[in-house]
């Protein structure tokens, strides 16, 4: 009698399972020769959004640009009744356009970081989904805030006419005014965004410190009228970044008087070091980007 042999399934050799691990990317700073080049090339991109994001809200049609003339009118109108209140009526006659032509500027300047801390948050598809330099997404907010700063100039510009105010060749000083604000928000703008990717409650503290900067700032009040004055106060107005940017903007477009290049040197100083640091802290860690979302 013969025993069948049986015969064993055979075996098989499992090789090893494969992982996948994300890590974080610490790694320095991308190469700027490679990334400037890229981040330009996205330019027609970075319109592009802008302009589907104002459509988006409505900004492109007739009634939206109506609102963006009257909302900042309005908020001028609110904030004129409440410094006519703490001031009880005692205010130079021009007082309403240098209100509005710091409150115009200061509202340019807290829409960048508002809109640039929510960024990468808010374009979290679009970081997972795409391959870009993720500045592209903060740069894209800073525009729409031009664009909605625009028409904040007509209505300066009708209350300005209405007022008998003068206008010069002085008027041009203006520019480097609005380009430092314009700077040093944007480089302020970098960090907040990238703040907002470790920090998600960092937008809900955001509205605070820029409501009280705004009280700082030579918006409500003329900056030489109160960083001369002796005291502690005054100066510690005068350490406001953004003191001799508004101050500047305000002497060119409401007294029509050239500004003071202390003023536009020591503005250009912030806005300078702001951008460059901004930019270093956001770069250096836009890598990480795609694991903390």
């Amino acid at each position: 009698m013969s025993m069948l042999d049986t015969q064993s399934p055979p075996r098989t050799v499992a090789g090893p399972l494969e992982h996948h691990v994300f890590r974080s990317r610490r790694s320095g700073v991308p190469r700027l020769r490679t990334y400037v080049p890229e981040l330009w090339g996205r330019r027609e991109f970075i319109m592009e959004l802008a302009r589907c994001t104002l459509r988006s809200q409505n900004y492109l049609n007739a009634f939206g640009q109506l609102w963006l003339v009257i909302n900042p009118l309005l908020l001028g109108c609110v904030y004129y009744v409440l410094a006519d209140i703490l001031s009880n009526g005692k205010h130079a006659h021009n007082y309403f356009s240098m209100l509005l032509a710091g409150l115009f500027l200061y509202t340019f300047f807290s829409s960048i970081l508002s809109q640039s801390a929510g960024s990468i948050i808010g374009s979290s598809r679009l970081v997972l989904n795409s391959r870009l330099p993720r500045l592209v997404l903060p740069v894209t907010q800073i525009l729409i805030a031009f664009m909605r700063f625009l028409p904040t100039l007509i209505v300066f510009l009708v209350v300005h006419t209405l007022q008998g105010l003068q206008w010069g060749v002085v008027a041009f000083w203006a520019i480097p005014a609005f380009l430092e604000v314009a700077v040093f928000g944007a480089g302020l703008g970098f960090i907040c965004a990238t703040l907002q990717v470790y920090f998600r409650d960092f937008s809900n503290f955001l509205p605070y410190v820029t409501r009280i900067w705004l009280f700082l700032s030579p918006v409500m009040w003329e900056a030489q009228s109160r960083i001369y004055k002796p005291g502690l106060g005054a100066h510690l107005l005068g350490l406001n970044p953004l003191t001799p940017m508004i101050g500047s903007w305000g002497d060119v477009l409401v007294y029509n008087v050239a500004p003071n290049s202390l003023w536009l040197v020591e503005g250009a100083g912030w806005a300078v070091g702001a951008f460059v640091i901004g930019v270093f802290v956001f770069i250096r860690r836009e890598r990480e980007f795609s694991v903390r979302l």
